[in-house]
């Protein structure tokens, strides 16, 4: 019993906390219904596809390039997530740090010339 009194002592302040963040969130959700505009239009309440009209069937073929931009981006993204922790860390790792991720760095270049090269770069 003693135990499970001290459990509960311990996480007290984590249920309050809860608690106030549940209501917080449900108070500005309820106020910003209450307050706002609630009439929007047909243009608002229409599905947004990435600049064009919804397509009639959602089964209809996308054209490749789309993949090719996601992939291309992917790659290109993950090189900017290496080059944080690799910064933080460079004064730890020294010389071969250094060297190590501008070997990286020279990979990627060149499949980004490669890629420029080949034309996928370009949309039309």
């Amino acid at each position: 019993m003693q135990d499970l009194q001290g459990l509960l002592a311990e996480y007290l302040p984590i249920l309050i906390f809860i608690g106030i963040a549940a209501g917080l969130s449900v108070a500005m959700i309820v106020g910003s219904m209450i307050v706002s505009r609630q009439h929007p239009d047909s243009e608002k309440l229409s599905a947004y596809e990435c600049g064009f009209e919804a397509f009639d069937d959602a089964r209809q073929r996308f054209d490749v390039r789309f993949y090719l931009v996601t992939l291309l981006f992917i790659i290109f993204d993950l090189e900017v997530a290496f080059l944080f922790p690799w910064a933080v860390a460079l004064g730890d790792i020294g010389v071969f740090g250094f060297w190590s991720m501008v070997v990286f760095l020279g990979i990627l270049t060149i499949g980004f010339v490669y890629e420029w090269r080949k034309g996928a770069l370009e949309w039309e």
